[in-house]
């Protein structure tokens, strides 16, 4: 695997899991994000793509920029397909119940 594919494989596991945790200890999703996220974020592709450019070998560093940005996208879309994952399976599971439609339900029920 390039380190593109497995960024993206791994922010998708980190999104399945803090989506998993956030929801069985009630706790907002970036709590967990946040703390999984952070050793995939390029920061050392990104300051050699700093140090290429004042050093003047343009080359390199475009070379560099664009994994720092391939990465940094990996991620990002790994995050997004794992929450649109999540939505459809708890779709599935619900049968289409959403939250308000439940509680616009109950309100019904009140109200006779």
């Amino acid at each position: 695997m390039t380190e593109v594919q497995s960024t993206f494989v791994a922010s998708f596991g980190i999104a399945i899991v803090a989506q998993f945790f956030a929801r069985w200890f009630k706790t907002p999703m970036i709590v967990f994000y946040v703390a999984g996220i952070i050793p995939l974020v390029p920061g050392g592709i990104a300051y050699n793509t700093m140090r290429s450019i004042v050093e003047l070998d343009y080359n390199s560093g475009i070379e560099y920029g664009m994994r720092a940005l391939m990465v940094s996208g990996a991620i990002a879309m790994g995050l997004v397909f794992a929450e649109v994952m999540i939505q459809l399976i708890y779709r599935i599971l619900n049968k289409g119940r959403t939250s308000m439609g439940s509680f616009a339900r109950l309100k019904r029920q009140r109200t006779k």
